[in-house]
């Protein structure tokens, strides 16, 4: 199968994410940047402090500064992270104002006034982990709220609450979830809004940070504002440092800038996080050997990789032994078992890319060549997880008993296929057809198909793709093994996923049509979605026809411009998803509402609302 298009000369990228060389907004950016669609070094231990019973009261000086009454301050808040039944990792960062290293007292207790303190003891801050300070603290009981503070010389962090697993019988799971905070985009306001919600943790499914600079350079060679920052400097929210991310010390302060944000540090001062990175952490559009937004001059692809994951373990609430390795596992009693993967990072093969599948046909006219996309796609041997993970998903799987198995992990798992003449059309108007065009022909081949043009035929006929080649979409071998997975274990899945900046419900079906369970796609913080890339479409409009377009009716529900985040709440009968919407990322003052509600009743695999 070919189909005609125009090229345009336009390279085909990610319909939803930016090129981080031009990332303008408008349609020559937009066909230019734009796509339907182990890590090296070795494994680097982080060192943890460990759990210390001595609570008396310590003299802080500075280890190696040449002046022991350096002022010491707190200045990116507290956070806790990886809860587990009896421990949880609390995390903060010194501010001093001279080199060293200095002790820090840590305490945790049961109590907001620390009159039972149930464990205490000192950690080392110093510049190897840029004075960020992590305490994995055991001996703790499940399901019991605590409160935790730190403590050098004469400064105090403010007080963090966190909460460890429960384990045995659980009727109720609460999470949080977030995706890609684009900090010059707009305020924190999610942040904010999640701080005051009666949840168990936060899950935050990626681009915690992005890495782009102020500036960058469009496709006639002029600079221009980067990727999302049209308002930062009005907002007063222009990113530090300046230039994009290459080496340790940019990621470090790209981090401190996030960490000043009031409105990220109230949401980890009164929840623990569950993270894992997706691409912007590092560059974007990350595989395991490169990414898009990594170039030949900007030095090593594995020196700059593993600057960046060091960076991050030092300032996220993690407890991951291994540099390169994020997935994991935690237990709700018997009611979730959340696994959170790598779906970036580890064992993801280069993504496909429609541009390499244009060539010419007899009459020089430039085709998409679908037979030989087809046959790369489909290709077994390409890799999302790799194999490493992908068994040990199977292993975590099989094992639990837990009434939920929910997939904390990046990119869009739904199969969003959609006519091949409809996406291309989106890229150039010159190529395919329209929305409302094919909806048309699509109606009048139910109503009076003997009406059809041999064209109108043609078009019908053409096969449905992937609007995105960076998700599951993109590696369907993959995306079948996880739905048959599923399928054959009888799991009762439910897949959280972030990365494209919209909301979407997706049903998730096997090539045969069988339910393998469903997922809910997170809108971001502030990242824009398709209200900045498809700004000629109203916004409803769009909601309302792209489940029309997507191939078997998978896709259940969308919304394609609010910003906000999720709340899923687990119980026995069933699993629910309330998207939260902010009411603006522009203004300092906001509101925010429960815009759509779904649920999917345990056994039945089929979301309803």
């Amino acid at each position: 199968m070919t189909i005609p298009i125009d090229t345009d000369n336009n390279p085909l990228h990610n319909l939803l994410k930016p090129n981080a060389q031009a990332p303008m907004l408008n349609r020559r950016r937009f066909l230019q940047a734009s796509s339907m669609t182990a890590a090296a070094g070795a494994s680097l231990s982080l060192v943890l402090a460990g759990c210390n019973d001595d609570d008396n009261d310590i003299k802080i000086e500075a280890v190696g500064s040449s002046n022991a009454n350096t002022r010491v301050q707190f200045l990116h808040g507290v956070a806790s992270g990886d809860p587990l039944s009896d421990r949880v990792i609390i995390w903060t960062r010194v501010t001093p104002d001279s080199a060293g290293s200095y002790p820090v007292q840590w305490q945790v207790a049961t109590d907001k006034n620390f009159g039972q303190i149930v464990q205490s003891g000192t950690a080392q801050a110093d510049g190897g982990a840029d004075y960020t300070v992590k305490v994995d603290v055991t001996g703790l009981k499940p399901a019991t709220t605590y409160y935790y503070r730190f403590m050098a010389g004469s400064a105090t962090s403010t007080t963090g609450t966190t909460k460890t697993l429960p384990t045995g019988d659980v009727t109720q799971v609460k999470f949080a979830v977030i995706s890609c905070s684009n900090f010059p985009a707009g305020y924190f306001h999610a942040y904010a809004d999640i701080a005051r919600q009666p949840v168990d943790a936060v899950i935050h499914l990626g681009d915690y940070i992005y890495e782009y600079g102020r500036t960058t350079t469009n496709s006639d060679g002029q600079t221009v504002t980067a990727y999302a920052s049209a308002h930062a400097a009005e907002l007063g929210r222009e990113v530090k440092p300046t230039t994009e991310l290459l080496a340790i010390n940019d990621y470090r302060e790209r981090y401190a800038q996030y960490r000043s944000d009031k409105d990220l540090q109230a949401m980890h001062a009164a929840l623990p996080m569950i993270a894992v990175w997706d691409d912007h952490e590092i560059a974007n559009d990350a595989y395991t050997n490169g990414a898009e937004n990594h170039q030949p001059n900007e030095g090593d692809w594995n020196t700059r990789k593993m600057a960046a994951m060091k960076a991050y373990h030092e300032w996220m609430p993690t407890r991951n032994g291994v540099m390169n390795q994020i997935y994991r596992s935690f237990n709700f009693g018997n009611l979730v078992s959340l696994h959170m993967l790598d779906t970036r990072i580890i064992g993801r093969d280069k993504q496909l890319d429609y541009n390499d599948y244009i060539g010419a046909d007899t009459n020089g006219q430039p085709v998409f060549d679908g037979n030989k996309f087809v046959a790369d796609w489909t290709n077994a041997n390409r890799q999302l997880l790799g194999l490493a993970q992908q068994n040990w998903l199977y292993s975590q799987m099989q094992q639990s008993n837990a009434t939920w198995q929910i997939l904390g992990q990046q990119v869009v798992m739904g199969k969003m296929r959609m006519p091949s003449p409809v996406l291309f059309n989106l890229l150039n108007p010159k190529v395919g057809v329209s929305i409302s065009d094919y909806l048309a022909m699509a109606q009048k081949a139910q109503q009076a198909p003997a009406t059809l043009s041999a064209q109108e035929q043609a078009i019908l006929n053409a096969p449905y793709i992937p609007y995105n080649l960076d998700a599951w979409d993109g590696y369907a071998v993959a995306q079948e093994t996880v739905f048959a997975m599923a399928k054959n274990l009888n799991k009762n899945l439910v897949v959280l996923s972030g990365d494209t900046h919209n909301a979407w419900a997706n049903n998730l079906v096997t090539n045969d049509g069988k339910p393998a369970g469903v997922e809910f796609a997170v809108q971001s913080v502030t990242s824009p979605g398709f209200e900045a890339y498809l700004p000629n479409i109203p916004p409803a409009q769009l909601a309302a026809v792209l489940p029309m377009l997507v191939q078997n009716a998978t896709l259940k529900w969308c919304d394609t411009s609010r910003r906000g985040y999720m709340v899923v709440t687990a119980t026995r009968e069933q699993c629910q998803c309330d998207w939260v919407f902010v009411s603006d990322i522009l203004q300092p003052s906001y509101s925010a509402n429960v815009g759509k509600t779904m649920t999917v009743k345990a056994g039945q695999m089929q979301l309803i609302g």
